[in-house]
């Protein structure tokens, strides 16, 4: 991970502080930055602009507790920015090298949840959004076009990322696409800034960057968000509009999240995921 990431962070949060919410007053001046000028982050973080300055250019990398906890607040950071902050840091202090990561394998324990879970729809995502695995109607859901044996090879598994941003048959199923990339690239950047030595997730997000304009103007906003559930309005080929609710399952002892997709009972939706469940194919057993 790049040491500028911290910067790149501070730099866009004070873009979106107003300054009158944290009481200081521009008396209708022009000002040549949105948000906060860096003076007026240093007065309120309690350090010198000087240092505060050099933080944000990266070019001071051993910054205390304390230090971070003045630049949570005069951010106004919430929970998930205040982790993401330290994350940065500690990253731009030990200046981690990149690793090459062992392959991510699905654990027994969690193949077996995923087939007890045959009318839900159930996808077992790893650190960087490979599909580690699906049940039959988590892959008919989100990813019928692709092979249903495909995340069993390490060669061939899908990336949820990569096909948000750079396939067009999985954009076109998602109904409000904009909303949904935000959420994944907030998630992501968190999950980039815990894991700064990753060298297959650093090269994804470079990927993007360099192939999806839209994702390197959702990165470069600083947004990050921990992704635990929501909703996902999609246009399913088969079976038309369907609205789902996600909740992801974090599995111990690994980076591995299980989402799993439900429908409100009654609802048009359920009716689709009915239809779904009837006309996907019983591939559960290709998955080993």
């Amino acid at each position: 991970m790049n040491v500028s990431d911290l910067g790149t962070f501070l730099c866009a949060r004070r873009a979106g502080i107003v300054p009158e919410s944290v009481g200081i007053v521009t008396r209708n001046t022009s000002r040549r930055v949105p948000g906060l000028r860096r003076d007026e982050v240093a007065r309120l973080a309690g350090v010198s602009v000087a240092y505060y300055t050099r933080l944000e250019q990266g070019h001071s990398q051993n910054a205390s507790d304390s230090v971070l906890d003045g630049l949570a607040r005069a951010l106004r950071l919430d929970d998930t920015e205040r982790a993401h902050l330290y994350d940065l840091a500690r990253a731009a202090a030990y200046r981690r090298t990149r690793r090459e990561p062992e392959p991510e394998t699905p654990h027994p324990r969690t193949l077996a949840l995923l087939d007890s879970l045959p009318h839900l729809p159930a996808v077992l995502l790893g650190r960087r959004n490979d599909v580690l695995a699906w049940n039959r109607l988590g892959h008919a859901l989100v990813a019928g076009h692709l092979d249903f044996a495909a995340p069993a090879d390490t060669a061939r598994r899908p990336s949820m990322s990569r096909m948000l941003f750079l396939d067009p048959r999985t954009r076109e199923l998602e109904a409000e696409w904009e909303s949904y990339a935000r959420t994944h690239v907030g998630h992501l950047r968190l999950v980039r800034g815990r894991h700064p030595d990753d060298r297959e997730l650093a090269g994804l997000v470079d990927h993007l960057r360099t192939h999806s304009p839209e994702f390197a103007a959702l990165w470069s906003d600083g947004q990050v968000r921990e992704c635990t559930f929501g909703t996902r309005r999609l246009r399913h080929p088969v079976v038309g509009a369907i609205t789902v609710t996600y909740q992801v399952w974090l599995q111990p002892d690994s980076d591995c999240r299980l989402e799993v997709f439900t429908a409100e009972p009654g609802t048009a939706s359920a009716d689709a995921l009915g239809r779904l469940d009837t006309l996907a194919p019983p591939a559960a057993r290709e998955r080993r």
